[in-house]
């Protein structure tokens, strides 16, 4: 199987998810095997959503609309044209998904099936229905995929090379467990804001969507905020509140509840607007419906800090402070050339060929 022909595959999967991406799902005309896989989809997406109550119909339909808008053949020639893809031996790359957000693995899958290799896929139980039915469809279109793709539920044995994705502790387990082989081992990331004072009332608001995306589970998402000292939060509550029916949803609310009743007990300051909170704190990883802040003097100490910390740092969100970093509203839409970590898989899965 050709570049090209792999590149196709991947186009068809979009146009196939673009059906699912809005608030009313409609059938298309012109999708290939439309008939045999439509309503299947539609049912792995309520179980999806009844498996994992996290995995809301709008937090599902963002991450399918991400990635129908990326599987573009120009999108796609766009992301590979900087490297040499072609006569790659194949090897079977082992990859550990984690499942704090819908189809969160979906780029390594992508990843490595686009330059050639096999895939062997054990996945998070909270995010198991949408990928296995996916390939399927893959391999209706492109046939060549079959045998190629495989899942499991068992100890992942068998492979040439392996991606992993797990929180600090797992992570030195794969460090450990893997040691023999080309890894990518990925831990736990936060992402940062740094507010300067002067954002506009639309930065703000973009900033929440950075925030409660995915309820905060995500390492783009931003746990922890910089900002100036003697910083005013209100214009900040003020743009954040649109976000507010966020504490309809059951387990939204829990997490919320249990956390505020945490930090009353503990006596720790915080302000809180009825459903979420913010508290001072050095930490990254902040909890649901929480985010830390911490106060900075001078920009350049602040630039110092988080380039000394990196390694703990998905994203920076800010305007005009750092190079590559994010505009407001934009972690959860990264692009294809976009890797976490900054860990260039494509290149790394080129090395093992």
């Amino acid at each position: 199987m050709q570049l090209p022909e792999r590149i196709n595959a991947f186009v068809k999967l979009g146009d196939f998810l673009r059906q699912f991406s809005n608030d009313v799902i409609l059938k298309a005309d012109n999708i290939a095997h439309n008939d045999l896989f439509f309503d299947g989809f539609k049912h792995q997406l309520k179980l999806a959503e009844e498996h994992n109550g996290w995995f809301t119909s709008e937090n599902m339909r963002f991450a399918i609309k991400g990635w129908a808008d990326l599987l573009t053949t120009e999108n796609l020639n766009k992301w590979l044209k900087p490297y040499q893809i072609n006569n790659v031996s194949p090897k079977k790359v082992a990859i550990i998904m984690a499942g704090n957000i819908p189809l969160v693995g979906f780029h390594d899958f992508l990843s490595v099936l686009i330059t050639g290799h096999e895939v062997l896929v054990k996945q998070s139980s909270s995010d198991k229905h949408l990928l296995p039915f996916l390939t399927k469809y893959l391999e209706y279109v492109e046939p060549q995929f079959k045998g190629k793709i495989n899942f499991t539920e068992a100890k992942v044995e068998d492979f040439d090379a392996v991606i992993a994705t797990g929180s600090n502790n797992t992570a030195r387990y794969f460090e450990y467990y893997f040691k023999g082989k080309p890894s990518i081992i990925r831990n736990n990331r936060n992402s940062v804001a740094v507010l300067t004072g002067n954002e506009s009332t639309e930065d703000l608001k973009n900033l929440a969507e950075d925030i409660f995306r995915y309820y905060g589970l995500g390492c783009r998402n931003v746990s922890k905020l910089f900002v100036p000292k003697d910083y005013k939060f209100d214009a900040f509550f003020e743009a954040i509140y649109h976000w507010h029916p966020i504490i309809d949803r059951v387990k939204y609310a829990n997490n919320y509840d249990y956390n505020k009743a945490v930090y009353l007990m503990s006596e720790f300051d915080m302000l809180e607007n009825g459903f979420f909170m913010i508290k001072e704190d050095e930490r990254y990883a902040s909890p649901i419906a929480t985010a830390f802040y911490e106060y900075y003097d001078d920009t350049a100490s602040l630039k110092e800090k988080l380039e000394t910390e990196k390694n703990k740092i998905q994203c920076i969100v800010s305007q005009g402070f750092v190079e590559n970093e994010i505009p407001f509203g934009q972690t959860q839409k990264p692009q294809l050339w976009d890797y976490a970590d900054s860990v260039d898989s494509i290149e790394f899965l080129l090395a093992i060929s």
